[in-house]
């Protein structure tokens, strides 16, 4: 279905429309201070935003879905084309000035992401892609980032992108706490030992930095199909896997689905420059299978 779709000028709107208001929500944000009220004023942004990504989207595309943070009433993700959106990824950023904040467009066609758009307004770093088309970073550096595909041999050798999330009751946050324990342990204690964890404080941003190959894994279980959405389309077009949860993709073929979508159980490994007589399919596999072997899941 994707196929009848000018996948170039629905990538060149999401991108138009991306750059045009997050800014204006930013400098409000600025101006007026949000003090005692900083939860409640980044709400209003929030939903204004999606408000504005509504409008501009049924003028251009009426007979397109949509899916919102702020406006989701539990809709299933159909075949249908559909646009999976997070106005502001990174609210917690967003109250302190934290300059990892983003606002998320995807669009999903058959179930699967084939457009994604990210824009990061604090740093004017605009992450995109549309299916076949590649990601790039700004719309000229194509990723992943560094001119070269790496290796990865083995998780000791990770850089994993991690969140503490907005749920810190059992049994989230002590799965997570033993799931970081088992990642970066010493060896000699049982540990994994990987090179360190990272927190950015926003999917998106996450999602896409496995997509430059800056970071090499990104584990995730708690967030909603428009948190990942066009961050997984851009992971694709790069080069990357999408894995669901441990028990969930046994089929470990990295593609982006409805189905890892909405899982709501996530892990997104980096492009990966195989071994001699693997694919990079191969190699991003076994790498999730070790990351799995640490990992505390939970039902969120």
């Amino acid at each position: 279905m994707a196929d009848s779709l000018n996948l170039d000028e629905i990538l060149a709107f999401a991108i138009s429309i991306a750059r045009e208001m997050i800014r204006d929500g930013q400098a409000k944000r600025f101006d007026t201070g949000a003090g005692e009220d900083e939860k409640a004023n980044s709400v209003d942004v929030d939903k204004a935003v999606e408000d504005f990504l509504v409008a501009k989207i049924a003028e251009k595309y009426p007979e397109h879905k949509f899916i919102g943070e702020e406006t989701y009433e539990g809709q299933e993700i159909t075949d249908a084309p559909t646009w999976i959106v997070d106005p502001i990824d990174g609210t917690t950023n967003f109250i302190h000035g934290f300059p990892m904040v983003a606002t998320s467009i995807g669009l999903a066609v058959g179930g699967e992401p084939v457009v994604g758009v990210v824009y990061n307004p604090f740093l004017d770093q605009l992450y995109s892609a549309a299916k076949g088309k590649g990601a790039f970073l700004n719309e000229k550096t194509r990723l992943p980032l560094m001119g070269k595909v790496k290796p990865l041999y083995s998780l000791d050798q990770a850089l994993i992108a991690v969140e503490y999330g907005s749920s810190r009751k059992a049994p989230a946050l002590p799965a997570k706490l033993n799931t970081f324990k088992n990642l970066t342990a010493d060896k000699s204690d049982g540990g994994q030992m990987v090179h360190s964890l990272r927190s950015l404080g926003s999917a998106a941003l996450n999602l896409c930095q496995v997509a430059t190959g800056g970071v090499d894994l990104y584990w995730e279980i708690g967030c909603w199909p428009w948190d990942v959405c066009a961050g997984m389309s851009i992971l694709a077009e790069a080069g990357g896997a999408s894995y669901g949860g441990k028990a969930d993709d046994t089929a470990f073929n990295g593609q982006p689905t409805a189905k890892i979508m909405a899982g709501r159980k996530y892990l997104f490994v980096r492009n990966i420059a195989a071994p001699v007589g693997q694919t990079t399919r191969d190699a991003q596999a076994h790498i999730a299978r070790e990351f799995y072997q640490n990992a505390t899941e939970w039902t969120p």
